[in-house]
C-alpha cells in the first residue's frame, strides 16, 4: 500500500463527500447527516491503513506525490508526510466524525441549510488535510487561506451570540497573517531559485538578512494562526460563538497549523532566523502560558473560558518548539495531538452542556451533576485532562516540553510551572461553579437538564476518553513516529541535545 497515493485521496475525498451532501435534499436533512458521518468514517478508515502503511524508521518523507500545475512559476500539487504530519492527519481524522455525530442537532435552530452545516464541516476536513499534507509551499500557502472560508461560515452563518462580529474578526486576523506570508512566499521563491519545492528549498543558502525578514512573515502568520500573544484575541471572541463542533476543529486543528508552520517551514528553511529569534519566542510562551491563564481564571462564559485556556496551552508548544532539544521538541509535537483530544473533548461536552442549559454563562448553572452525573464526569474528566493530570495523555506532553526546556533553559521552565498550578485553579473552579455544589433551582425547570448523556453523545465522548487514558500510560506508537522528524528537525537547524554534566554522569553511576 505504500505506492498508493493516500494523501490526494484524503484531501480529495472529503471535498467529494461534502458536494454529495451540500446538494442532497433540505428536506432530508437526517440523510445528509448520515452520509457525511459515513464519509468521515471513510477518511478515518483510510487513514488507520496510511498509519500502518507508514515506516518510521524509514525516509523523513514518506507518500510523496507530485503533479505539475503551474511550471512556469515551480508550482506542483506535491503532497508528503513525515511523522509530524502524520500525526496530525490522525487527529483530523479521528476529531471530525465525532463533531459530526456531536453536532447532529447544531444546525437546527440556525434556520439555515443542515446539509450545507455538514458538507462545509467536510470542506473544512479537506482543506485542514490538504494544509498538513501539502510539502510545496505554495500550495500549502493556498490550502493556509482556503481554509478559512468554510470555518467563517460556521461561525458566522450558524454560530451563537455575536457570530457576525466573531467571524469577521476571526478571518481579518488570519487573511492579515495570510498578507504577511504571502510576501515572505514570493521572497523565498526569488531567492530559491524559483521553485515553491519544500525539500529544493532546504537547501538554499539565503543571507542573513533576508532569512530573518523571511523568517517573520512567515512567523507571524503562524503566530496568529496559533495563536500565540500577543496575536490571540480573535480566539476567545470565535471560540465562544462558534458551534460547539466547529469550536471543537478551530481549536483542536485548526490552531496547530500554526505550530506546524513553524516546525516545517520556519526552522528548517530559516535555521539561522529561528536561533536568533528563539529568545523573543520562548519569552513570548512564557508570557502568553500565564496571561491566558489569569484571563481564564476570570472567565463567566464556559467557551470563552476554553478558548484562554488553549492559549495558555499554545504557550508550552512554543516554548516546547524553541528551547530546541528533540525532548521538548517531541513534547510540544505531541502536546498538539494531546491538546486536539483533550480540549477537543472539553468543547464537545461544554457544548452539550451548553445546548441542554440554553446558556453558556457558568453563573447559569451551579450543582447540575445532581442531574446529569454521568455528563459532569465527562466534564471532570476532561477538565483534569485539560490541566494535564497525571495518567492522562498531557501530561507526558507537558512534562517532556518542561524537562526538554529545563536542560537549556532553568528560568523559562520554572516560570512555565506556574501555568500548571493556575491550570488547575481555572478547571477546578469552572467544575465546581456549574456541576458541583448547591443545585441551582433554575435548572429543574428546564427539561433538557434532566436528559444525562444518551446513546449518541456516549458514542462520541468514549474514544476520545479512551485515547487520553492509553495515550497517557502509553505514548510509545505516537512519539516513534514522532521522533525521527523532530531528530530531523533538530539537524535541520543544527542543534544537538546538552550532554549531561559529569556530576549528573557520577550521580547516575551510583
Amino acid at each position: 500500500m505504500s505506492n498508493f497515493p493516500f494523501l490526494s485521496v484524503l484531501t480529495v475525498a472529503p471535498l467529494v463527500g461534502a458536494l454529495v451532501v451540500a446538494f442532497l435534499p433540505r428536506r432530508r436533512p437526517e440523510l445528509a447527516k448520515q452520509v457525511a458521518f459515513a464519509w468521515s468514517l471513510l477518511v478515518l478508515v483510510l487513514s488507520v491503513v496510511m498509519w500502518v502503511s507508514f515506516n518510521a524508521g524509514g525516509d523523513r518523507f514518506q507518500f510523496r506525490e507530485s503533479y505539475s500545475w503551474i511550471p512556469n512559476w515551480g508550482v506542483s500539487f506535491t503532497f508528503a508526510a513525515d511523522g509530524i504530519a502524520l500525526v496530525m492527519l490522525m487527529l483530523i481524522a479521528v476529531l471530525v466524525p465525532l463533531v459530526i455525530l456531536a453536532s447532529w442537532h447544531d444546525a437546527e435552530s440556525s434556520k439555515r441549510s443542515i446539509p450545507v452545516y455538514f458538507a462545509l464541516l467536510l470542506i473544512l476536513e479537506s482543506t485542514m488535510i490538504g494544509v498538513f499534507a501539502a510539502a510545496d509551499v505554495f500550495l500549502f500557502y493556498v490550502f493556509f487561506e482556503v481554509m478559512l472560508v468554510p470555518m467563517y461560515f460556521l461561525i458566522g452563518s450558524y454560530g451563537g451570540h455575536q457570530r457576525q462580529y466573531a467571524a469577521v474578526k476571526f478571518f481579518l486576523y488570519s487573511l492579515v497573517g495570510g498578507l504577511f506570508m504571502l510576501a515572505a512566499v514570493i521572497g523565498l521563491w526569488v531567492v530559491g531559485g524559483k521553485t515553491f519545492d519544500w525539500q529544493a528549498l532546504s537547501q538554499v543558502d539565503i543571507s542573513t538578512g533576508t532569512e530573518r525578514w523571511l523568517f517573520l512573515g512567515f512567523f507571524l502568520a503562524f503566530a496568529i494562526k496559533a495563536p500565540f500573544f500577543p496575536f490571540h484575541t480573535w480566539l476567545p471572541d470565535a471560540g465562544g460563538a462558534a458551534p460547539a463542533g466547529a469550536a471543537a476543529l478551530l481549536v483542536g486543528v485548526l490552531d496547530k497549523v500554526g505550530t506546524f508552520g513553524i516546525l516545517r517551514y520556519c526552522l528548517p528553511l530559516f535555521p539561522e532566523a529561528s536561533k536568533w529569534f528563539a529568545p523573543w519566542a520562548l519569552a513570548l510562551g512564557v508570557i502568553g502560558i500565564v496571561y491566558a491563564a489569569l484571563l481564564a481564571v476570570g472567565q463567566n462564559d464556559l467557551k470563552r473560558l476554553v478558548s484562554y485556556t488553549s492559549i495558555a496551552h499554545f504557550g508550552f508548544i512554543g516554548v516546547g518548539i524553541f528551547a530546541f532539544t528533540t525532548q521538548a521538541g517531541t513534547g510540544a509535537v505531541l502536546y498538539m495531538l494531546n491538546h486536539g483530544l483533550a480540549t477537543g473533548l472539553l468543547f464537545l461536552v461544554v457544548g452539550m452542556l451548553i445546548s441542554r442549559r440554553g446558556s453558556s454563562l457558568i453563573s447559569d448553572f451551579g450543582g447540575a451533576g445532581k442531574l446529569v452525573p454521568v455528563l459532569a464526569g465527562v466534564l471532570f474528566f476532561a477538565g483534569l485532562a485539560s490541566l494535564a493530570l497525571p495518567g492522562t495523555a498531557p501530561f507526558i506532553s507537558e512534562f517532556l516540553v518542561l524537562i526538554g526546556t529545563f536542560t537549556v533553559n532553568k528560568p523559562v521552565a520554572v516560570i512555565a510551572t506556574l501555568g500548571i498550578i493556575l491550570a488547575a485553579a481555572y478547571v477546578l473552579w469552572m467544575v465546581q461553579r456549574t456541576t458541583q455544589g448547591t443545585l441551582n433551582p433554575a435548572l429543574t425547570k428546564i427539561d433538557g437538564m434532566r436528559r444525562d448523556l444518551n446513546l449518541r453523545e456516549k458514542v462520541v465522548v468514549a474514544p476520545l476518553i479512551a485515547l487520553i487514558v492509553l495515550l497517557g500510560f502509553y505514548p510509545k506508537p505516537v512519539t516513534d513516529v514522532i521522533n525521527p522528524a523532530v531528530q530531523a528537525t533538530m539537524d535541520d537547524i543544527g542543534r544537538t541535545d546538552p550532554a549531561p554534566s559529569v556530576g549528573t554522569v557520577q550521580e547516575a553511576a551510583k
